[in-house]
């Protein structure tokens, strides 16, 4: 299913654990790479990457959150769906990356898990910008973390 979205890695002294990431690498649960964000040439901490569909990116957060940064307290991943209003923010808290709930946002699930697609990633809305169009929410489900990353 097509579905862009951008993910943005944040993380202070990661330079040796995001290099392999920006190769292809058919060993690793999700599909693609990520390259270095370097704006002024001089001291970047910030890898991006484009998933133009579900399936690549599913499992992404998992080996994320696996890796040994050597400051993981500096680890932040943003993550932009197509349908998103705005990126969600993604911090290691107990060892496990999880999504940090900001002010004026609020994540709908409007599909339950179907093996014959990937697990939805859900729609991060804006509750302070007009009328919100909200999908129909679904009952149930690890809200933590949309299982499609």
């Amino acid at each position: 299913m097509s579905r862009i979205a951008e993910v943005i890695v944040l993380a202070q002294d990661a330079d040796e654990v995001m290099e392999p990431l920006t190769r292809p690498d058919d060993t690793r649960p999700w599909r693609g790479s990520f390259s270095e964000m370097r704006p002024g040439g001089m001291w970047g901490f910030g890898w991006g990457a484009e998933f133009v569909q579900m399936r690549p990116r599913s499992g992404l957060l998992k080996h994320l959150e696996s890796l040994a940064w050597p400051r993981p307290e500096t680890l932040q991943v943003l993550i932009h769906d197509e349908e998103d209003d705005c990126f969600g923010l993604w911090m290691i808290h107990d060892g496990r990356l999880t999504e940090i709930p900001l002010p004026r946002t609020r994540r709908y699930w409007n599909r339950p898990h179907n093996e014959d697609f990937p697990p939805d990633p859900g729609i991060l809305r804006r509750t302070d910008s007009g009328p919100l169009d909200r999908p129909e929410e679904i009952e149930g489900g690890d809200r933590s973390r949309p299982p499609a990353w």
